[in-house]
């Protein structure tokens, strides 16, 4: 096996440097507000390098978004795959490691919603090879709880679109829901977090109501 060169250790530590950079400014001004140059300063490298490795803003903003929506996949998956907690549990513990992955990610939502209308297959060959299993072990939970009656009856589509668009959509609707209600960022920030132990009681609340 060859031994991996300086020069390619340079490339790789280069590459992380421009990704760690995006990651950082994409999250704090949101992708519109960020330009190249903005990144190549971050990174301490010159524009021209940065456009280099990966041509062009969307391009980095693709592969940081992916890697990141992957993470999420595979952290979501491990929760849901542990069979000694309850449903739940398992419901609690979803909500708190979206909104923490959205707060930290906002354009993420943003980013899966385009990829959905403009390539489909992507984001499901993502979701067969990430999260599937752990979807599927989760709604065998719910419908294993109301075979046996310690949850009502409800459409497992009706779950995961209740749960999804509660976490989801206040970042996706963000800029929206501030200008109406004059919501500053911390005190958006501050609701988020609210939300981790109101969005559990609203799902019991609708299964109960099933």
């Amino acid at each position: 096996m060859n031994q991996p060169t300086g020069q390619e250790d340079k490339v790789l530590s280069t590459e992380e440097k421009i990704k760690e950079a995006a990651r950082k400014l994409f999250t704090q001004k949101g992708f519109a507000a960020v330009r190249t140059r903005d990144i190549a300063d971050e990174a301490g490298i010159n524009l021209a390098l940065l456009n280099y490795y990966f041509r062009s803003k969307q391009k980095l903003f693709d592969i940081i978004m992916l890697e990141n929506f992957r993470k999420f996949l595979h952290i979501v998956s491990g929760r849901v795959l542990d069979d000694s907690l309850t449903l739940e549990e398992k419901i609690a513990l979803l909500v708190d490691i979206e909104i923490d992955m959205l707060t930290q990610n906002p354009d993420l939502p943003l980013f899966v919603l385009n990829e959905i209308r403009v390539n489909p297959n992507k984001i499901a060959m993502e979701m067969h090879s990430g999260d599937v299993p752990g979807v599927s072990r989760l709604l065998a939970q719910l419908i294993s709880a109301n075979g046996s009656g310690e949850a009502p009856q409800m459409q497992p589509l009706h779950f995961l679109a209740n749960l999804i668009g509660l976490t989801v959509f206040p970042f996706v609707g963000r800029p929206m829901l501030q200008k109406i209600t004059g919501v500053d960022e911390d005190a958006f920030y501050k609701m988020m977090q609210e939300r981790k132990k109101l969005i559990p009681i609203w799902i019991k609340a609708i299964l109960n109501c099933s």
